[in-house]
């Protein structure tokens, strides 16, 4: 297959594009920088220069190829002006490849659901801060009636592996050297589900290939790491203490995170597609101290 990434530069598309290409697979990747275009180059990918901006690019690189994998988001991913791009990529996407029964595959986040283990059987409900987003997934869904082979990978709070820098792992990290302590809030019971980049990936590879139209498939290695066990293995590397700290202490966004308790199955989507997680656990990987040099 011919597949055109969006994000194909990113933290996952580093990952994603690698994976594509040992299967057989060709690459187009969307770049916005010469930055962007070398390191898609330097994987081994063709490269299309544009941004999500530009749907006139984005309706060619979906139809010059046999499907799509949209990994791109705009920063900071809360702001209205970012969702709304994003719907626009996604209904672009759809028109381009309407009556294909080519893949288009959008990434998303694990649900939240009070109580329990989130599965990918959860129903998909536009509310919270991130609403907007949850519209999104279930519009480029809708295009399933459109003929287009539409499926989401739901994404864990920690997609880690050798080589992060910007997700919530390093955060902590960096938070922990400043203040002296690797901190959690209150007990540190919540739990974060998790997956190695690696096996992320895979999972992409997979569901381009086989997913069936509208699967919701969970990317999720570790159901559910305790923010107290990630605090001590920080702070084991840092030589630091652990403990719960006010949660003041952090931002906005990342206590609500550390303060949700939100583990996920992705047994479901094991079963479907034949996917199984080889590649290091989160607090295996912490412990392997990549994060920390």
């Amino acid at each position: 297959m011919r597949v055109f990434v969006t994000g194909a530069s990113g933290w996952i598309g580093s990952a994603v594009v690698p994976e594509l290409i040992s299967a057989g697979h060709q690459v187009l990747g969307l770049a916005r920088s010469d930055a962007s275009a070398k390191a898609v180059a330097d994987r081994g990918a063709e490269v299309l220069r544009g941004d999500l901006n530009d749907t006139d690019v984005l309706r060619a690189g979906a139809l010059d190829s046999d499907g799509v994998i949209h990994l791109a988001f705009v920063v900071p991913s809360v702001t209205e002006a970012a969702t709304r791009t994003d719907a626009m990529a996604i209904e672009t996407f759809a028109a381009g490849l309407a009556g294909s029964g080519k893949p288009l595959l959008i990434s998303g986040a694990t649900l939240v659901t009070p109580g329990r283990t989130a599965t990918e059987r959860d129903e998909l409900i536009a509310a919270g801060p991130i609403a907007a987003r949850i519209t999104n997934m279930r519009a480029a869904l809708a295009a399933t009636d459109r003929g287009v082979r539409t499926s989401l990978v739901m994404l864990p709070r920690s997609v880690h592996g050798q080589g992060e820098r910007h997700g919530f792992i390093p955060q902590l990290i960096t938070a922990a050297r400043a203040r002296g302590v690797s901190g959690y809030v209150d007990d540190g019971a919540s739990r974060w589900p998790a997956v190695h980049v690696k096996d992320a990936a895979r999972l992409y590879r997979l569901a381009v290939e086989k997913a069936p139209a509208g699967a919701v498939l969970n990317a999720v290695g570790d159901e559910g790491v305790r923010i107290r066990e990630i605090a001590e293995a920080i702070g084991r590397h840092l030589n630091l203490p652990a403990r719960s700290l006010p949660a003041e202490e952090f931002g906005g966004m990342l206590v609500r995170l550390l303060g949700t308790d939100m583990p996920a199955s992705s047994t479901i989507t094991q079963d479907l597609l034949g996917w199984k997680p080889t590649h290091p656990g989160l607090i295996e990987d912490i412990e392997q101290g990549h994060y920390f040099s």
